[in-house]
């Protein structure tokens, strides 16, 4: 009777070891352990896109979020700007409008500190791009106050450019709009002129700068 049971015993412990073995080289759901595939081969996550560049030239068309004049800003000021216009690489939108950008004042010469007229010249210094800021290098742009009644304007890309006064006369009160167009691709800005010739760009004015060198933005 002891003889006929071993062999039973001896079956029992083989099925329960197989059992053992299936349930630690086999998940629940029929997958194998961390780390493999159902083929055996290692998982690894999936490589992020590769970045895009925006080369040199490209224009970066922004509208200013604030009021600057060289009546109330200085040479090393900051301004805050957003894109106004898209830009796209091969036909990929790669920095959609609103995009936040950050720019200096690089020059502010207020009227009556400088001969021939007040000067205001800005550049973009960084674009925040998903959380990410990118610092950029661009073109300048300038106005700049010549003589009485008279400005030049150099846009981004460094263009010839000419401005105009035009002068109102309404009910005894006299009003001023002031337009400049930038050559040689450079884009257009509207400015005013406030007290003794100052130089005025209002918040909402659309600038035109150009990358000096190229930005690799990291794609979504």
């Amino acid at each position: 009777m002891r003889n006929s049971a071993i062999p039973r015993w001896i079956a029992v412990v083989v099925l329960l070891a197989l059992c053992g073995c299936n349930k630690s080289g086999t998940s629940s759901n029929g997958t194998t352990g961390s780390g493999s595939n159902s083929n055996g081969n290692s998982a690894s996550a999936p490589a992020p896109p590769p970045p895009i560049d925006i080369a040199a030239g490209t224009t970066l068309t922004v509208t200013v979020d604030q009021d600057i004049s060289t009546k109330t800003n200085s040479s090393g000021d900051s301004f805050a700007a957003s894109l106004a216009e898209p830009v796209t690489v091969q036909g990929q939108q790669v920095l959609a409008a609103g995009t936040k950008a950050h720019g200096t004042v690089t020059q502010a010469q207020a009227a009556g500190h400088l001969k021939g007229g007040a000067i205001l010249a800005l550049t973009l210094d960084s674009i925040t791009v998903n959380g990410t800021k990118y610092s950029i290098e661009t073109t300048q742009f300038e106005e700049a106050g010549k003589g009485r009644g008279k400005r030049t304007a150099v846009g981004a890309g460094g263009g010839a450019a000419f401005g105009a006064i035009v002068g109102a006369l309404a009910g005894g009160g006299k009003g001023a709009a002031v337009g400049a167009i930038a050559g040689g691709g450079a884009g257009t800005a509207g400015a005013a002129y406030t007290g003794k010739r100052d130089i005025s760009l209002p918040a909402e004015t659309r600038l035109h700068f150009k990358l000096s060198k190229p930005v690799s933005i990291q794609s979504q």
